[in-house]
């Protein structure tokens, strides 16, 4: 017994230790309250409609975790979330090309805007905050440029192979599950062994925590951090093509705030903000505590226009909480 009680307390401590454990324990915490004064919370319709909402901005948050994860941030990614679809819309209904080749025009050209960020960022050595503010200005204005600030026109692409493929749903009883949460399950399952399974995830680590001594080690950091700005606005490319389908619109001011909502959701799981440490795990109880939290509160009868108090309350409360984990395990304690 005395061999077996220490090893038992170590590893409490390590698990507690952890980044994911305070959002876990928020996630389980929100979960219980709203499903005690509301049950039809947990109803498996309001659930297939809070993951389908998820989606969107969880694609963005777990590109931007490995980004964030490198030292960096992009404030962009909300603007090229409403630019992408209006793009894509506008080469379909202008007869410009397919609907296949506009999609891929769309991600194309999300990645050039990811390249620029990163080269600035990266060779011009200007801070990520100016250049992708910058870079959200121009994105957003070009999309109400080309629209006149209106949204596209309606279409019908629910019958279109690759819309099936994106957002088609099918039911299993009362539950509804749409395709977009496959691909981004798929997502989160590859980035997450990519972070913390294979050499490009050292090298996004090391890239945030110490630059020069991984440059020392032969880390190409520059590279590294242009592939991520490059990934995170192609991600959220994607997420504004999966809203434009299920919503059958494409409004060039989809995504306004979005980046500090999705920041928001990398921190809370436990990513370090200025970098070196990252987690998807956490980022994926991140999305679900602030999807959640919006849902719930609507069905309790809380006006929703109160939802920045309790985001801005949670995120206080995990960077405390945060803060106190790293400060007992560095001590040992």
């Amino acid at each position: 017994m005395t061999h077996i009680t220490p090893w038992r307390r170590l590893t409490g401590h390590r698990w507690i230790a952890r980044p994911e454990f305070g959002p876990f324990v928020l996630l389980v915490v929100e979960l219980v309250v709203f499903w005690s004064i509301n049950h039809d919370f947990l109803s498996p319709g309001n659930i297939s409609n809070t993951l389908a909402f998820t989606v969107e901005l969880g694609l963005i948050a777990v590109g931007m975790t490995l980004l964030m994860t490198s030292g960096e941030f992009d404030l962009s990614v909300g603007s090229v979330f409403g630019f992408s679809p209006v793009l894509m819309w506008t080469l379909m209904n202008s007869g410009a090309t397919s609907l296949e080749v506009a999609f891929v025009v769309c991600l194309v050209v999300a990645a050039l805007i990811g390249l620029i960020n990163g080269w600035f960022v990266t060779k011009l050595k200007i801070p990520s905050f100016l250049v992708t503010l910058g870079m959200l200005l121009v994105v957003r204005g070009t999309a109400l440029f080309i629209t006149d600030g209106f949204p596209q026109r309606t279409w019908s692409a629910g019958g279109h192979w690759l819309a099936k493929i994106l957002v088609g749903d099918i039911y299993i009883g009362d539950f509804r599950v749409y395709a977009s949460l496959l691909w981004f399950a798929g997502v989160v399952l590859v980035l997450g062994y990519v972070l913390t399974q294979t050499k490009i995830g050292n090298w996004i680590q090391a890239a945030g925590g110490n630059p020069s001594a991984a440059r020392a080690r032969g880390v190409n950091v520059d590279r590294t951090k242009i592939a991520l700005f490059m990934l995170s606005a192609m991600l959220a490319a994607f997420a504004g093509v999966i809203s434009s389908i299920r919503t059958s619109a494409a409004n060039p001011n989809s995504g306004t705030g979005y980046e500090l909502e999705v920041i928001a959701m990398v921190v809370i799981g436990g990513t370090a903000l200025s970098g070196g440490r990252g987690t998807i795990v956490g980022t994926v109880l991140g999305i679900f505590i602030l999807r959640v939290m919006r849902n719930g509160i609507v069905l309790i009868g809380v006006p929703g226009l109160a939802y920045n108090i309790f985001i801005g309350a949670i995120i206080l409360g995990m960077m405390a909480l945060h803060s106190w984990l790293e400060r007992r395990h560095q001590a040992g304690t």
